[in-house]
């Protein structure tokens, strides 16, 4: 973790049992269903969310949905356990707003969180990880016949693309645990070495190798059309980005009246 934020060693509820309680709860029944307000400044809704603010941390969570859900999804290659760890890492990182630390990014800050949770959520499960050596010598022959030919805008042509990144996520699922965050939150979302490396708590040198040494794995036949379809990969339709920020917030509602 990088040391310009401070991530409670607890976010439990009890610990937050007396600001839950003075906390007031606003537009209860109107957040769900308030626009969002995309360029409000970050800091702003931060400072909102904080007190009590739904439609705040609405729009905070509609802002970073997409790059949490990847982020969890890389670590417990399941989309429901992925949605899950979202909605548990949103409702503790709305408790824990007061310990953010402006100076650091916001994003970053979340991302820390999620992959804690999805962390730990993988240990208790105890689930099996796939062996590199597995990956190296079981090629799939339907890989290279879907990225065979040059992409087009026919039919026929979409069906091979979602062919081919349904296979690209396969692939992914595949890659060693400590390649694949890096992998996704570097070459799918798109973030900076240095965010990632400040969101992993790794130097930015390590984020570097393990990226290149992912996309070596993913094999040669694939790297040359990667970025066709990547930033595709693991879509984050707007059905599930409602269930999060509808259930976050129920939770939310919830801890708060029954005082836990």
């Amino acid at each position: 973790m990088g040391a310009s934020t401070v991530l409670p060693r607890s976010l439990g509820w009890s610990g937050n049992k007396a600001r839950m309680e003075a906390m007031p709860i606003v537009s209860q029944t109107q957040a769900l269903r308030t626009p969002v307000v995309t360029e409000e400044p970050e800091a702003e809704l931060v400072a909102r969310a904080a007190s009590g603010d739904e439609a705040a941390f609405e729009t905070i969570m509609r802002r970073h949905n997409q790059l949490l859900f990847r982020t969890a999804r890389s670590i417990l290659k399941s989309d429901e356990g992925a949605e899950e760890a979202v909605q548990d890492a949103f409702l503790r990182a709305w408790l824990a707003l007061d310990s953010f630390r402006a100076e650091s990014k916001l994003s970053t800050w979340l991302v820390r969180i999620v992959t804690n949770e999805a962390l730990g959520r993988l240990r208790r499960a105890k689930v099996r990880t796939v062996p590199l050596e597995d990956v190296m010598t079981s090629p799939d022959p339907k890989m290279q016949l879907a990225l065979a030919d040059e992409p087009g805008n026919g039919p026929e042509q979409s069906a091979q693309r979602a062919q081919a990144r349904s296979l690209i996520e396969q692939q992914i699922d595949l890659l060693p645990d400590e390649f694949r965050t890096v992998f996704m939150l570097r070459e799918v979302e798109g973030l900076s070495a240095r965010d990632v490396a400040e969101a992993l708590g790794i130097p930015v040198g390590t984020v570097r190798t393990r990226a290149f040494r992912a996309r070596k794995l993913l094999r040669t036949s694939l790297a040359s059309k990667l970025d066709v379809g990547m930033s595709s990969a693991f879509a984050f339709d707007g059905e599930r980005c409602d269930r999060i920020v509808k259930n976050v917030i129920e939770q939310r509602r919830q801890l708060a009246r029954s005082g836990a």
